[in-house]
């Protein structure tokens, strides 16, 4: 049995359906946006019902659009009618995601969420269902093929289900304008407020733990300057204080691999001038990005006279869990 190509099988299928899905959104997602985005505006909340694998998917839909700054929340549709009812409020919208559209325990609740003065969206496979004549805007999450071999259990549905509320929660994001310092108040614990809260001047090596050198120091004198602060790059500075260049254990490696003479040369012969560089008041997800885009490992943190203040070790990022 060929366990890769069996896996590949179900992820080719299930693009399959979502590259059907982003053909075939309408004006009708536009209309799901514009209502989301009024009761929002307006002070109001989404409320999201589903059953069994559609209702952990409308879990997940809520969540993401809580954590963005949409208030949303579950309703379960078994027990809304003994008491949960009461989180609804006139002007909110709910979204009911059922793939058949025909889910008893969710149908049960349509009659009591009709004495509200709510905007109903639904998330279906099927827009002549029940569900979708009782919803003012119908969203078709149908699929030709779940990913299931016996094209039985919930697999293709749940995943086009699922990206078409990921869509919802990131379009109605960027018409609100919700920013970086927005996300924050939402994410302060975690690695991802870690990534977010804090600072270059917060995770950075300072001058003590930097070794600086001057453009005609030898490279062997660099590398026992690297050495002894534990670092793999040495900052190189003019007579003015002002970043030079910078040495790395790699850039030593390629050199000497061509010329072993060259531990005698002044390190400015073998330095990289204009390195990448960062400020220590930017966030730290910044610095993330700056390694990964450049491919290094070690970044120089400077002021606004270009004056090296530190370090940033890739290394030392996995200590502090931002890795």
């Amino acid at each position: 049995m060929d366990y890769l190509q069996k896996a590949r099988r179900v992820l080719e299928i299930e693009i399959s359906e979502l590259q059907r899905l982003a053909d075939r959104l309408d004006e009708r997602f536009e209309q799901a946006v514009r209502l989301m985005l009024n009761a929002v505006q307006a002070g109001r909340k989404i409320i999201v019902i589903g059953v069994g694998k559609s209702g952990q998917i409308g879990e997940k839909i809520a969540a993401t659009l809580t954590s963005t700054g949409s208030p949303a929340f579950v309703l379960s549709p078994v027990n809304a009618l003994h008491g949960d009812l009461g989180i609804v409020a006139d002007g909110d919208v709910v979204i009911a995601a059922s793939y058949s559209g025909e889910t008893a325990e969710l149908l049960n609740i349509l009659p009591a969420l009709k004495r509200f003065d709510v905007r109903m969206i639904c998330m279906t496979g099927d827009p002549g269902s029940t569900l979708a004549r009782q919803s003012e805007i119908i969203l078709d999450c149908s699929v030709q093929k779940e990913a299931c071999p016996l094209n039985l259990a919930p697999t293709s549905s749940t995943t086009v289900m699922l990206a078409l509320g990921d869509a919802l929660a990131m379009v109605l994001l960027e018409v609100r304008g919700f920013g970086e310092n927005d996300f924050l108040k939402f994410h302060p614990g975690g690695r991802l407020g870690r990534h977010l809260l804090q600072r270059v001047h917060d995770i950075m090596r300072g001058e003590a733990r930097m070794p600086i050198v001057s453009p005609q120091t030898q490279v062997l004198a660099v590398l026992h300057s690297m050495n002894k602060h534990r670092a793999g790059v040495a900052v190189v500075i003019d007579p003015s204080g002002k970043l030079a260049g910078i040495f790395t254990h790699g850039d030593f490696v390629r050199a000497f691999e061509r010329s072993p003479e060259m531990v005698s040369d002044p390190v400015e012969r073998h330095m990289v001038r204009h390195p990448i560089t960062i400020q220590a008041h930017r966030l730290a997800v910044e610095v993330l990005n700056l390694l990964d885009q450049h491919r290094i490992d070690d970044l120089i943190v400077i002021n606004e006279k270009n004056e090296p203040v530190g370090i940033v070790d890739s290394q030392d990022l996995t200590k502090l869990k931002l890795l």
